[in-house]
């Protein structure tokens, strides 16, 4: 029987061409099967909603894998099986595997208004995406996370890429880092400090789209940026992106007011937008 390291009770099965040590290399698998430990390690603790009937991971098959240029992971479609201990209910287990990504709330605000104005502007993105049947999605900027685990690094690279724009790393803020500090300080209040200790499931500060089929979560990040006025113009419509990447992207201005009804599909325009406005009242942004 195939397992994991530290997970001798776990039986994996694989597909041909991938091995388990390759596997268990791959970040997003690797921090998905140690994430739902640590969840289920709360289980002990008295409160626990679980804790008299705990599940427990015990066999991972993987289906399917699709593989990036140069032949490294790239997605993984896989199954598990999580019983509670009575054997009466199984957790659901399909699980779409592609690891965390980032996204940008980039702004734009003509240089010759004042500091005080609200007159800001929203890039987004419009691209073909075959998954949500459309060849002309509209989106905030955003990419797969990199391998080195920098998260600003990667939107960076992602605005110049995708928008042509370089942006400093210390020019972005985590608008998910931020709203998890305000989070956490509620919930310390509401539950108390040691219970929320004692049941902290520790997740990321991220959007998490598709929580029930897929462990892609997003961290928010957002910048703004003074232009000319005429810039503006000459953005909108502009073709940017990676053609060698399949990256085949039109730039799209739109002011603030409207952003939410403009980008209001996309699960990540949503949250960046709800996050902000809920910071910027706050002045925190």
């Amino acid at each position: 029987m195939k397992t994991i390291p530290g997970f001798e009770n776990v039986a994996v099965t694989l597909p041909d061409g991938l091995t388990l040590e390759e596997l268990w290399a791959h970040p997003p698998f690797k921090a998905w099967v140690e994430g739902l430990n640590k969840s289920m390690h709360l289980q002990s603790v008295e409160a626990h909603p679980f804790h008299g009937n705990p599940f427990h991971l015990r066999s991972i098959t993987v289906q399917a894998v699709d593989r990036f240029n140069g032949g490294r992971i790239g997605f993984l479609k896989m199954s598990s099986k999580i019983p509670d201990s009575d054997g009466e209910v199984t957790l659901p287990g399909s699980t779409f595997v592609r690891g965390a990504s980032v996204a940008m709330l980039m702004m734009l605000i003509p240089d010759d208004v004042g500091p005080d104005s609200d007159e800001r502007y929203v890039v987004f993105t419009v691209q073909p995406r075959a998954s949500a049947t459309s060849l002309s999605f509209i989106e905030i900027p955003a990419g797969m996370m990199e391998e080195s685990g920098d998260f600003k690094g990667t939107a960076a690279r992602e605005i110049k890429e995708e928008l042509g724009m370089v942006v400093h790393e210390d020019e972005l803020a985590c608008l998910t880092d931020l709203m998890g500090n305000d989070a956490a300080q509620l919930e310390a209040a509401q539950m108390g400090a040691t219970q929320q200790g004692a049941l902290d499931e520790h997740l990321p500060e991220a959007v998490f789209p598709s929580p029930g089929a897929c462990d892609e979560y997003i961290k928010i990040y957002s910048c703004e940026r003074r232009i000319p006025r005429e810039t503006l113009a000459e953005w909108n419509g502009k073709y940017t992106g990676l053609r060698e990447e399949g990256e085949l992207i039109t730039l799209k201005i739109v002011p603030m007011k409207d952003a939410l009804k403009v980008g209001r599909r996309d699960a990540k325009t949503v949250a960046a937008l709800a996050f902000w406005n809920s910071l910027k009242g706050e002045n925190k942004v």
